[in-house]
């Protein structure tokens, strides 16, 4: 199925309405991810709290890093976003196990394939809203 032709060219108000929506929890993932790589004390207790050994904040980081860079590059975005759906899940998963606030990661997620979708045309044509 060749998805290029079944769908309109992206208006430049809806590019950057999605370039400005991605950017959101791009920052985010690269502020958390820089904080997982430099291990400051307030992030190796949170990750304690939650459950989680120090020792897999570099390895988180680099998770984070890496499926960041794959979602800001247009040609892998729809991989980036679905790879880092499944960080937020189990970011959703961790905050409910530990009995807090879970709505954050979903806001993001919402933001990632919201930025996405209206920036990305092959995207639109998979999932036709209707008018």
């Amino acid at each position: 199925m060749n998805l290029d032709n079944q769908s309109a060219p992206v208006s430049k108000k809806m590019l950057w309405a999605g370039r400005i929506m991605s950017a959101l929890p791009v920052l985010m993932f690269l502020m958390g991810a820089v904080m997982s790589l430099t291990k400051p004390a307030f992030v190796l207790e949170g990750l304690v709290k939650m459950g989680y050994p120090e020792s897999l904040a570099v390895p988180l980081g680099l998770v984070e890093l890496g499926c960041t860079i794959i979602y800001i590059i247009p040609r892998t975005s729809v991989l980036g976003a679905i790879l880092l759906t499944g960080y937020l899940g189990g970011a959703v998963a961790t905050h409910v196990r530990v009995e807090e606030a879970f709505f954050l990661p979903i806001v993001f997620g919402v933001l990632v394939w919201g930025g996405l979708f209206l920036r990305e045309p092959r995207l639109r044509a998979l999932i036709p809203l209707k008018r």
